[in-house]
């Protein structure tokens, strides 16, 4: 069975396994073509291709080389640009956008009742949509060609898709809200700001915007990880506090590595800590309600589950043993798996590239533990960060820019002064939440918080065995929408009455 350290996913803890160094190509230059470039269907989007310039922002020749950025749509339900009916646009994140729109079972959901167009925009450098001809070998290759991928770029990307496809489906008075979960809910928070012109209001969920240095605490989010499982269970905390000591002395014995290959089933002799580490962060990230197929395969609330491995009676005082049955839980949900490969560093999913992120402007510190954490403590060191990302990747991070970009300080103030139609749902489970906005800012910016909710569980497809308090958040977040395109509708009449249409 494979197993796969996600490099990146949902920006989730710094990862230093996926970038490569390689010589400087040449550049390449991409013949301009239709926007209904390609298409395939599935049974619920149709793949589409819009060409796409590589720099919006500056005038050399190289910036208007063209690249095929990828996007899904679904028509299905769409009341059609004659009577205006609206455009919901999920904005991609560091990934395949397949992945993301078959996760976001909630637009589909709820297209019908508003006779909606789905389009869901794949992130640049992501997926299919890869400047210099689609070859990864070049776009990838050092930090002239990386230097196109950042978040205001992507941005610009979705905007200029939009009204684009807009102007082809003669939609230009159908309004526009955009969605999107984690650094897709982020750039949804952060496209409303930009671009209101475009569109009218925004659903972020799972977005931390807050999450950056100067605003959030480092050690928030394995707090969060530490909560979740001592609330569960304080013997399943002490168990998993008090194993990476252990560990670590069985690993300096004599013999001490064949015996956690052993204990843990591990195909090769690999250190397991980080192993264990990913299994406890993403589970605690997808501490779902119902059962889920996100990242893997996981039955639902899957932290009880672990816990109650931990706590499991017939496994004595044999802490690996215990340890293994919680990583069953998130490796291993069908019990078909013999051993597991620490060296596979796939990457199904196509999220290498959040690592250049993560290096420039996405600097989100999540890796401080104090002495309560579940985790080893560690203070977070920026310029640990700082030296790898130039000694790897050449570039040097940028701590700072996205809250001078987008804004973060003093939030509740200045967006009261000028944001308007946002949600911003959390849920107190994930450990993303700690960045997230947590209080509404206005009547129309609002926050909405669950305490049971993880990562934004909210857009799932629903489940007949979601909880009452999870079927309220998406309750609510439809009313609101509608208040948005009502008012949008409104206002839109005003607008043609007084020009004497």
């Amino acid at each position: 069975m494979k197993i796969f350290f996600l490099v990146s996913l949902l920006f989730l803890l710094f990862s230093f396994s996926s970038a490569k160094k390689t010589k400087f190509p040449s550049p390449v230059n991409i013949q301009a073509e239709s926007i209904f470039h390609q298409s395939t269907k599935t049974n619920l989007y149709e793949t589409k291709y819009f060409t796409q310039i590589l720099d919006h922002f500056n005038y050399h020749p190289q910036s208007y080389q063209t690249f095929q950025e990828r996007y899904l749509i679904n028509n299905k339900f769409w009341g059609g640009a004659e009577k205006n009916a609206p455009i919901f646009v999920y904005t991609g994140n560091e990934g395949d956008i397949e992945w993301f729109t078959q996760n976001t079972g909630f637009m589909f959901e709820i297209a019908p009742q508003f006779k909606a167009l789905l389009v869901f925009l794949e992130h640049r450098y992501y997926g299919k949509s890869i400047p210099f001809g689609g070859d990864k070998e070049i776009a990838y290759s050092n930090s002239t060609t990386l230097g196109y991928l950042s978040s205001t770029q992507a941005l610009a990307d979705y905007a200029t898709l939009i009204i684009d496809l807009k102007k082809n489906l003669t939609a230009q008075d159908s309004p526009v809200v955009v969605f999107g979960g984690s650094y897709g809910g982020m750039l949804a928070a952060w496209f409303r700001l930009k671009y209101p012109h475009v569109a009218i209001g925004a659903l972020a969920s799972s977005a931390p915007i807050l999450g950056f240095q100067g605003i959030v605490s480092p050690y928030s989010f394995s707090n969060i990880i530490t909560q979740d499982f001592k609330g569960v269970s304080e013997n399943c905390y002490k168990v998993i506090k008090e194993s990476w000591k252990l560990i670590e002395e069985t690993e300096e014995q004599h013999g001490g590595l064949d015996l956690l290959k052993k204990s843990f089933k591990i195909c090769d002799s690999k250190p397991v800590e980080g192993w264990l580490q990913t299994a406890f962060v993403y589970t605690a990230m997808t501490d779902y309600p119902t059962p889920s197929n996100f990242l893997n395969p996981l039955p639902a609330y899957p932290i009880r589950q672990m816990c109650k491995a931990i706590d499991d009676p017939t496994t004595g005082n044999d802490t690996f043993a215990k340890l293994y049955g919680a990583a069953n839980i998130y490796y291993n949900s069908s019990g078909t798996a013999t051993c597991f490969n620490l060296s596979d560093h796939s990457d199904p999913h196509g999220l290498s590239m959040w690592t250049w992120q993560a290096c420039t402007e996405m600097i989100l510190p999540t890796d401080g533990n104090d002495e309560k954490s579940i985790f080893p403590s560690s203070e977070y060191n920026f310029a640990d960060r700082a030296t790898f990302c130039k000694e790897y990747l050449g570039v040097e991070p940028r701590p700072n820019w996205a809250t001078t970009e987008f804004g973060g300080m003093d939030i509740m103030r200045v967006l009261k002064r000028f944001g308007s139609n946002m949600i911003f749902f959390n849920g107190l489970r994930d450990p993303w939440s700690g960045g997230g906005v947590l209080k509404s800012i206005s009547k129309s910016i609002v926050a909405i918080v669950a305490k049971q909710g993880a990562h934004h569980v909210d857009l799932r497809f629903s489940d007949k065995e979601d909880p009452k308090w999870l079927q309220d958040v998406r309750k609510k977040e439809i009313h609101i929408i509608h208040k948005w395109i009502d008012q949008y509708y409104h206002d839109l009449s005003e607008d043609l009455s007084y020009n004497g249409i």
